[in-house]
Parts: C-alpha cells; structure tokens; sequence
C-alpha cells in the first residue's frame, strides 16, 4: 500500500488517531486530522499532531474536506455511517478504519477477541498463556497500544493478540485473524447502530475473511451465535460445550476445563488457583485456553497463566473492605449485560451504582437480578431516570447527583457482609473522559470513606 504523497484524512485524533497519522507521516503521505472537538478540548493531542505537521480541521465536519483526499481512515469511535463519509464513498474515496490500514503492513498470525462483554479479559489471558509457552507477543488493538502502532513501532514478534470492537469491524476489508474468537452477544452500542441485528452483522464480521486453515472459538451457549456460523469456513471450536456435545473445543468440569477435540491432545486444565470472580470469568478462561492452544501455547504456558492471572483494574476489581463491607470497581461494564454478569458473581447483599450515558439498550432484563439480589439501588448520570423508571421498582432505589455522592449513600445502606459495587451499564461520558477516570474516581471516594463506623440511615 503506497502511501507516499497521499492526501489523507485521520478522522478522530484521540490515541489511535494518533497512532495512525504518526504512521501515515512517516510513509510519506499528506496527513489531515479532523475531529468534533476543539484544539483546547484535546489538549497534547492535538499539540503533537501539529508538531508532525498534521493539518488540523477541528470542529463540525466540513463534507468538503472529505471531499479532497485519496484515503480516509477512521478512528474506532467515529460513526461510519456520518454524512461526509457517506459522501466521500459515493464520490469513490476509500474510506477505512485504522485496524484495516494496521493489517495491510502485518504478515504475523492474529489472534482476535471480540464479544460484548470478557473482551479484555480474554485478550490479556491468551496474551500472557502465549507469553508464558515462550512466543514473543504484541497485546493490543482495542485496547492499549492500537496496532498501527505496533506497525509503525517497526519491533516484530511471533503473534499479535487483538481486542477488536465492532466499531472496527465495520470498517475492516482484508482482516483475517489466524485464530478468532467470539465470546458471546448481547444489545450495546444500539446508539450506534441501526438496531440489535446489525451489531450482531458486526460481530460476525470477524470470520468474513477467513478460510478453511484459520480457526474459529465460538460460544456454544450463546443462541445469538449459531446463525453466523453458517457463513464461518474456518474450523470451528467451542467452549460451553458439554460432556456430550459432539463438536470440538472445552468443557468446564467443576475446577477443571477439559479439551476434547478429535484427533489432538487432550489436556485438562485446573481452575483451582483461577483468582477471578464469577462463571462468566470460568468462561472467558475456558475460550482463552482454547484460543491459545490453537495459537499454539502449550499446556504448562495454560495453566502458569490460570493460576498467576490477576485480573484487570476497573473489572470486577475488589478496592476495600471497610466495616465488613467489600467495594468493587466495575467501571468497564459499561453495558446491561456486564451488570448482569457482574450481580451474578456475588452471593452476598449488593448496593448497586448504575448510571451513565445511556446506550440505547433496555435496563428491563435487569429487573429480576435487582429483585434478587440488590437491597439498594443508586443510580447516577444521564441515564438515572430511565433507570429508576425502568428497575427502580424492583428493590429500594435513590438516585444521585455524582459517584461521589453515591458513593457515600451506598455506604450508609449497606452492612457488614454486603457488597458496594459500581456497575454502571452505561458509558462514562456523561461525566467522564472514559470508564477508567470514573474507575478512579470510583476508587478514590471508597479510600476516602471515613473509617469511623457509620451511623446507618433509618
């Protein structure tokens, strides 16, 4: 792909737009970087792009600079289907995501992780399994380091591990991922998309290229699932398989993941020493072992990573026990089926902070979980009040004006044994630059709770 003189347009210059125009620069292209925000609103961004002599065009989109490039590349959080993009294709302008321009300058094996919910999760086990079996590995993708950054990095290893967001699966043309894994569907981004099948469409999108020597991790629990797997001529393994299922992949047997593929190996894993909280994370250890056995890891490089693998901050991470009340961060669930995935690791009495920008989904499927087991439910943000009108009947609700504040209500409503535990089912953006600064912000209120015990509110 020659881009040397090129004119093109990085739409969106945050990280991966970033990433993107450093590289398009060094390949000698005429780089332009466009973006809603101002150049105060993006602050070292926008400085360092300058410093490249990157044009900048910052403000509502003008369809006219769209108009006069040869390339577009999009960054994942741009719409797709936005007016000047819809222009630009019409008048022959190819327009692409950054993963698209990554892969066309990648010759290693990828393995790629996509699903609504585990994503990161998955990524960091079948990185650190591969790790841990002696490759040489790049994590990254949707997460951390974006790959055209890898790319530009000009460092080569055995195999790149990969978050893809459907956001960058709907601008992919020529992606073919060795190995791609799909953990499981369910309604998110329906602000972004036309309706619930086109972003299940977009999921799919990740076995479109591949051929009959790629492999393909499947869910075998998830019917949204089986539909796409018609369209799949890669071999297909699944987790969530039982004892009797005839296709090949794992079974989880208690502590242990059992594999029973025809013709291969069979190992058995323990569980044991897993550290992660919740059957959903039994799950994404299960389709991670099974990734990155058909990568290629080995069975000690499996298991060294079950038993060591901590965990990701802003997951289901425990923060502190005050009282006997245990805190958990759970900022990157940031959609229905996180919060649901997330109630159902705990047995105990859950104080429950929702809230956020909402995503076009329905909070209903919450209802019954929140009866169960939910004594109290904060609810912060934009999306507060379709919340309370939506669960808010089903166990005692408040809502309130920051996590801050929340924070604190949570503390007066629960009691030794109970849980406190932000899950907010919607994106940070409402309130904050993303779901790590509410993570922290999280954090720091529950380690400035006043360690003097508590006056519970009649």
């Amino acid at each position: 792909m020659n881009l040397k003189n090129r004119k093109v347009l990085v739409v969106g210059l945050a990280k991966t737009g970033l990433a993107a125009a450093r590289f398009l620069k060094k390949q000698g292209a005429q780089v332009t970087a466009a973006d809603l925000l101002t150049q105060d609103q993006l602050g070292p961004c926008a400085e360092q792009a300058q410093v490249m002599g990157v044009s900048l065009e910052l403000g509502p989109h003008k369809t006219e600079i769209f108009s006069r490039c040869d390339l577009i590349v999009l960054s994942p959080g741009v719409p797709h289907t936005i007016g000047p993009l819809l222009a630009a294709r019409k008048a022959g302008i190819p327009v692409i995501g950054e993963l698209e321009l990554a892969v066309r300058h990648i010759n290693e094996p990828i393995v790629a992780i996509t699903g609504t919910n585990g994503k990161t999760t998955t990524t960091n086990l079948v990185g650190e399994m591969l790790k841990g079996s002696g490759f040489e590995v790049f994590v990254g993708g949707n997460i951390g380091a974006p790959l055209i950054g890898y790319v530009d990095s000009g460092s080569r290893v055995d195999v790149i591990v990969a978050e893809i967001s459907s956001f960058q699966l709907d601008t992919m043309e020529s992606f073919r991922p060795k190995v791609g894994v799909l953990l499981n569907i369910s309604e998110d981004h329906l602000d972004r998309y036309s309706d619930f099948q086109a972003y299940i469409r977009s999921k799919g999108r990740l076995f479109e290229n591949q051929e009959n020597t790629d492999v393909a991790v499947l869910n075998r629990a998830d019917p949204l699932i089986p539909p796409l797997e018609s369209a799949i001529r890669g071999q297909k393994l699944y987790f969530n398989i039982n004892a009797h299922d005839g296709n090949g992949g794992v079974v989880l047997q208690g502590d242990k993941i059992v594999f029973r593929v025809p013709g291969r190996a069979r190992p058995t894993l323990s569980l044991a020493n897993f550290k992660l909280k919740g059957v959903h994370n039994l799950e994404n250890a299960a389709a991670a072992s099974l990734a990155a056995w058909a990568a290629g890891a080995d069975e000690s490089g499996i298991q060294s990573t079950l038993d060591t693998f901590k965990g990701l901050h802003h997951r289901l991470e425990h923060i502190r026990t005050v009282h006997g009340v245990q805190y958990y961060n759970d900022s990157k669930g940031t959609n229905v089926g996180a919060v649901m995935r997330s109630l159902e690791s705990f047995d105990e009495p859950v104080v429950l902070i929702m809230g956020g920008r909402d995503k076009g989904g329905s909070y209903t499927v919450l209802r019954g979980l929140i009866k169960e087991r939910v004594k109290r439910l904060i609810a912060i943000g934009e999306a507060r009040e379709k919340i309370l009108h939506t669960v808010g009947g089903a166990t005692d609700s408040q809502e309130a004006t920051s996590l801050e504040e929340a924070v604190h209500l949570a503390a007066q409503a629960a009691t030794p044994g109970d849980v406190v535990l932000l899950s907010p089912g919607c994106s940070s953006f409402d309130m904050f630059t993303d779901y790590a600064e509410r993570g922290e912000a999280f954090c720091r209120a529950v380690q400035n709770l006043n360690d003097e015990r508590r006056m519970i509110n009649a």
